[in-house]
């Protein structure tokens, strides 16, 4: 195994669902923590809560990956101690509405595409080039099994993560030589606020989501990018597709 003692992990969308979990997997591990999120106030209770359990240092980034110029600045303006970052988890996405295309609200799929493929681009932009000079990183990108298979109503979003799997082909590709890593981590069904955030507020909607069945946890999500991130320098893993068992496909769910 490659041991991720005292490794620079940064991971965005870090205040909630699977990067939050990421969070704790990558500090049971012993990494140096950078976490990126919009909400503050929720990084530094989670910061609270790691000081605790592990007394590792950790570096807290309020930060909307969507803004390239703060990006760009934040990358830049790490700490010394900081900045040769291992492992970049571009975790940081979001799904809005179920609307057919032709009545689809164009803020939601500007919000789609901002998010999930721009921001990973500026991120990725902003790191990948510190990993080449020091001739070692690992890239994770958290995809979907919506970026392999469509589903009705989800044509933007599904198209965003199809993006995410044509990016992180295109990395792999564009990093061959270079000693870098590059892996998609693309979940089916995870019960955290993605669908709350989905009907924008909408509890019972959201609930329905996994109502008869028994989805995925973040946990078991970070369980995946964690493996990832500590096989031997030598092996990648390319991709994993990672599906709770009652889900067969983006349309065939049991429910009970």
């Amino acid at each position: 195994m490659n041991s991720l003692q005292d490794k620079v992990v940064f991971i965005t969308g870090a205040s909630a669902g699977i990067g939050r979990s990421c969070v704790g997997a990558f500090a049971r591990e012993g990494a140096r923590l950078i976490l990126a999120a919009r909400r503050r106030q929720r990084l530094e209770d989670l910061a609270i809560e790691l000081k605790r359990q592990s007394g590792k240092d950790i570096l807290l980034l309020a930060l909307d990956v969507r803004d390239q110029p703060a990006v760009e600045r934040t990358i830049k303006d790490l700490p010394a101690e900081w900045s040769a970052i291992d492992v970049l988890v571009n975790n940081a996405g979001l799904s809005r509405g179920l609307d057919r295309l032709h009545e689809g609200m164009l803020q939601d799929w500007e919000e789609m595409i901002d998010a999930n493929i721009k921001g990973l681009l500026y991120v990725s932009r902003a790191v990948i080039p510190g990993m080449v000079e020091r001739g070692h990183g690992h890239i994770i990108n958290i995809g979907s099994i919506a970026g392999h298979e469509v589903y009705p109503g989800g044509n933007v979003y599904c198209a965003t993560k199809f993006a995410v799997d044509a990016l992180s082909k295109g990395m792999r590709l564009d990093l061959s030589g270079t000693g870098l890593r590059v892996s998609q981590v693309s979940p089916g069904m995870v019960e955290t606020e993605f669908s709350l955030v989905r009907f924008r507020g909408d509890q019972e909607r959201a609930e329905k989501v996994y109502k008869g069945l028994t989805p995925l946890s973040p946990d078991d999500i970070a369980d995946a990018v964690v493996y990832c991130a500590s096989r031997p320098a030598h092996v990648n893993v390319s991709e994993m597709i990672v599906m709770p068992t009652d889900q067969a496909s983006t349309t065939m769910v049991h429910r009970k």
